[in-house]
């Protein structure tokens, strides 16, 4: 599907967000969109925006969904928890029955809760946490693969290519960053590598001189860090000015171009996985054009799969109607064509055969598949 005619249609939904109400939204099918779209993490919620906006036009412009046309509305958690409860609550009051969020992981869990109770659908492309998934909710799907794949494929090539050397796992106390950094220890230490250093931050903070320091003391050679792109562009400007010269690791929360612009040239060399490039994908080339012919940039990772995560429960609206129940089984018994592939979902609500890979970040923003 083309995206001629994208921006246009996404400015209108702009202006008419919030102006829907009762016999006003006859023929509309509101999407809720979750997630940071204010803090230091926005640049994730712009991602999933751009997504969205590009699945809801391309829909739209095909004729809508069973006669009707979609309709995105943003609200912002700014990636706290607390706030995550209070937006997915303020979803429920306004009678949108279908999601597409959270984008971090600690606010969609709490979030989870509300819409299972409330019956609310909703599909995060973003949210890698297992833990997500693991409570047997039924209207809880995701477009992402879980950290319990992604830890693996950064623990094997840990291993791999740093066995006998020094190696430290950091991490920011948080759901996602603790629980990606806990998984990589484990798998680096059943493949016979010691981690001499396992340390939590604080998310926020600025100053790691005295961590980098303790780093330098040990002697390490390759630093795995669980987090967001802030606090790891800062661990890498500081480590090389500090003469730190060990190689950084990060899961795809770090994957984000804004980290050149914390930590420079540092930011050259550094280690991310991250979802395959599905930008690259022929199969994707008219949709891909359509982005870049509207000055959109496609290669953010949670693109595609909110693109993805908008078109599936249209689909599922499609075979089922707009009864969340009904679309979460259709959705569990069917397959889907989409820009992230051709995709099915297990019992759990998570997307079948999700991969990860290992890419080389360069400073001027590019990244390049690791060997």
């Amino acid at each position: 599907m083309k995206l001629q005619g994208f921006t246009q249609i996404a400015a209108a939904a702009v202006l008419t967000l919030g102006v829907a109400q009762g016999a006003m939204a006859q023929g509309v099918i509101k999407i809720g969109v979750a997630g940071p779209m204010t803090g230091s993490v926005a640049q994730y919620g712009d991602m999933v925006k751009l997504g969205v906006d590009a699945a809801v036009a391309d829909i739209n412009k095909a004729g809508g969904v069973s006669g009707s046309k979609l309709e995105a509305v943003y609200y912002d958690d700014a990636c706290d928890p607390k706030q995550a409860v209070a937006v997915a609550n303020k979803i429920v009051n306004d009678k949108v029955k279908f999601v597409v969020g959270h984008v971090c992981s600690g606010a969609t869990q709490p979030a989870t809760d509300v819409y299972e109770d409330e019956g609310v659908l909703m599909v995060t492309p973003s949210a890698t946490a297992p833990a997500i998934t693991d409570r047997g909710q039924k209207l809880i799907f995701r477009t992402i693969g879980l950290d319990s794949v992604q830890g693996p494929v950064a623990a094997k090539y840990i291993s791999s290519h740093y066995k006998g050397k020094t190696i430290a796992v950091l991490h920011d106390k948080q759901q996602y960053g603790e629980g990606i950094a806990t998984a990589v220890k484990k798998g680096v230490e059943a493949d016979g590598v010691k981690v001499a250093v396992f340390e939590g931050i604080n998310a926020g903070d600025k100053d790691f001189n005295a961590l980098i320091t303790k780093l330098k003391r040990a002697n390490v050679d390759f630093v795995y860090f669980g987090g967001y792109h802030p606090e790891m562009g800062l661990l890498l400007r500081q480590a090389r000015q500090a003469g730190l010269n060990a190689k950084f690791m990060g899961p795809e929360g770090v994957g984000n171009k804004e980290i050149t612009a914390i930590a420079g040239p540092a930011s050259e060399g550094m280690l991310v996985t991250l979802p395959r490039a599905f930008e690259t994908d022929p199969k994707n080339k008219a949709l891909v054009d359509g982005f870049k012919a509207a000055k959109k940039d496609p290669s953010g990772i949670f693109v595609m799969p909110a693109y993805s995560a908008v078109q599936v429960i249209a689909d599922g609206i499609k075979k089922a109607g707009q009864d969340p129940a009904k679309v979460a089984a259709a959705l569990r018994a069917g397959t889907f064509n989409t820009p992230i592939g051709n995709i099915g979902f297990d019992a759990k609500g998570d997307v079948k055969n999700f991969a990860f890979v290992v890419y080389q970040w360069h400073k001027d923003g590019t990244k390049s598949e690791a060997k």
